[in-house]
């Protein structure tokens, strides 16, 4: 995806200027904050990504972590009504933030890479208008909503995070984010 140039030559977020249909802005977006993710997480140590931060009590692979779970309940849980197990680990929030040290840090980043390739995927065979199966995440169709509402909800979820990730940066070491 391209950028283009502000008026200080910063370049803008997201699909490029000139783009205007509201779909192609939230699957651009959704990209776009997607590789955010992926280069607020570079050029950290493995101890790093590892280590939960005080005072927020997550680390920055246990975030990634979550968003793997995030895109596997509203897109393949949620979206096709697929059974995808149990759609929150045994332990809660707690252990869908916490990495284990069984839990190796290629596997959260493989993870999450093909949780998003699926999704990705998803996005590009359905029409944006299209509601969610029943029978999933959402039992009736009165509760499912079209595609495009629930990447509108993918799209929150990644801003905020990234947002997140930025002060976890700033812990760790004093990087800000664009």
């Amino acid at each position: 995806m391209s950028t283009t140039s502000g008026p200080e030559g910063a370049p803008l977020d997201g699909p490029g200027v000139a783009v205007s249909d509201p779909e192609e802005l939230s699957v651009g977006y959704l990209d776009w904050y997607r590789q955010t993710l992926a280069r607020k997480l570079a050029g950290l140590s493995d101890h790093d990504l590892r280590t939960p931060l005080d005072p927020l009590g997550w680390s920055p692979l246990g975030l990634l972590q979550h968003l793997t779970w995030v895109e596997r309940r509203w897109m393949h849980w949620g979206f096709l009504g697929e059974d995808i197990g149990e759609p929150w680990p045994a332990g809660g929030d707690v252990e869908e933030w916490t990495i284990t040290a069984e839990t190796s840090t290629e596997a959260v980043f493989a993870g999450h890479a093909a949780a998003v390739a699926h999704s990705s995927a998803i996005v590009a065979k359905a029409d944006l208008h299209q509601c969610s199966a029943t029978g999933g995440r959402f039992a009736t169709s009165e509760q499912a909503p079209p595609l495009i509402r629930i990447l509108f909800h993918l799209l929150q979820e990644y801003a905020r995070h990234a947002g997140h990730l930025d002060i976890a940066r700033q812990l760790i070491d004093g990087e800000t984010g664009e």
